[in-house]
């Protein structure tokens, strides 16, 4: 049996690990290597689905870890879990919604692959994995802040939540990606958690694990300031993106390192 890891890092993926613009992340490649040589699980935590994660899994060669997918709806590679899709369930309670609110939010269920691709910047190939859904609905709203608050104090009603995230408001029931940290934290018991991201989606995330990290991003107005800043418990990056993830990351592992240093000199 192994080992429990002395640190698990869980990470959204879109403005935070991944470039808003490029998707690309290859900036943060330097901490993933460094991951990597110590033993730490890095854990991607994301609106994106199954199919989209486990080909950034084998890109950036963290299949051998669990991952959180669909905003926290769903888990893959942690053993156990067996989930029951419910995105059949989850269109038919929002087309059921009050025309005037359902018509305000365009669900990636409402688009075709052309769409997706357009509104996401992503391949035609990739708009495709990003529709093979099985638990949420990320989407465009069109409607004011007032029609939004209903449409999520209806959709409440019906045990539907929506998150904000850095692009798409997803719907899903229940599970938050807080909720599937947990219980990712419940099976491989590290000594410490991480928690990277940058957006509204990523706030339990980032105040469930024991340090976060709120990554710039130039291309939103900023959070307010969150439980636990004033304390250095989450910290703010100035650098967006995966330049700002390698900073952090490498930063927290040099604190650790050395609180490890000073306690065996002790």
């Amino acid at each position: 049996m192994n080992a429990p890891p002395k640190l698990v890092v869980f990470s959204d993926l879109d403005g935070t690990l991944l470039d808003h613009d490029t998707y690309q992340w290859t900036a943060a490649r330097p901490a993933l290597d460094r991951l990597a040589s110590m033993g730490i699980p890095v854990v991607l935590a994301s609106s994106k689905t199954a199919a989209e994660i486990r080909l950034l899994q084998a890109d950036m060669s963290l299949t051998q870890h669990p991952a959180i997918v669909e905003n926290g709806s769903g888990i893959i590679g942690l053993d156990g879990e067996n989930q029951t899709p419910t995105y059949t369930k989850l269109r038919r309670q929002i087309e059921a919604l009050p025309d005037r609110l359902s018509r305000r939010f365009r669900g990636f269920g409402d688009m075709d692959a052309a769409e997706v691709a357009a509104v996401t910047g992503l391949s035609l190939d990739a708009a495709c994995r990003a529709k093979a859904r099985d638990f949420s609905e990320p989407g465009l709203w069109s409607g004011d802040e007032d029609d939004l608050g209903q449409f999520q104090d209806v959709l409440s009603a019906h045990g539907i939540n929506a998150q904000q995230g850095g692009r798409f408001l997803t719907l899903s029931f229940g599970r938050t990606k807080a909720d599937a940290m947990n219980t990712i934290v419940a099976a491989l018991k590290p000594e410490k958690t991480m928690a990277l991201g940058d957006a509204p989606n990523d706030i339990d995330l980032l105040q469930a694990a024991d340090f976060g990290v709120l990554v710039a991003n130039p291309h939103r107005p900023p959070l307010p300031e969150l439980p636990g800043e004033e304390q250095g418990r989450i910290i703010r990056t100035t650098q967006a993106g995966p330049t700002g993830w390698n900073t952090a990351v490498n930063a927290y592992l040099d604190m650790l390192n050395e609180h490890v240093g000073h306690n065996s000199h002790g």
